[in-house]
């Protein structure tokens, strides 16, 4: 499976970015974003099974970041916004295809993509 990543840029604090992570196939139990900043462990962003039924987000993005679907094209977007210098990283998107799994820790997804860098200038 691959997947890519794509979206990342630099905006000014309070700006908005929206993130694509296209798939090469829609036989996902859940899809989510990572973010990992320099010097910081790879932290979890968002959540959510394939079907959306399901979506997690971090304590510190919600209410700013949604995610959604688009099934036409295999592609999941990761809308942030109300920005802030906090939230430069590098976001991977990832996919996890076993059932069951957890949805807020890297263990629980297969494949990855690139990464693409957010830069959010105060």
């Amino acid at each position: 499976v691959q997947l890519q990543a794509s979206g990342g840029g630099l905006v000014q604090a309070g700006g908005s970015l929206r993130l694509s992570c296209a798939t090469s196939t829609r036989f996902i139990n859940r899809m989510g974003w990572f973010r990992q900043a320099p010097g910081k462990e790879r932290e979890f962003v968002v959540g959510f099974s394939w079907r959306g039924v399901s979506k997690y987000y971090a304590d510190s993005v919600k209410g700013r970041f949604t995610i959604s679907r688009d099934n036409a094209k295999n592609t999941v977007y990761l809308e942030m916004n109300s920005l802030k210098p906090e939230d430069t990283a590098v976001y991977y998107c990832a996919a996890g295809f076993r059932s069951g799994g957890t949805y807020i820790y890297s263990r629980g997804y297969d494949s990855w993509g690139q990464g693409t860098q957010v830069t959010v200038s105060s």
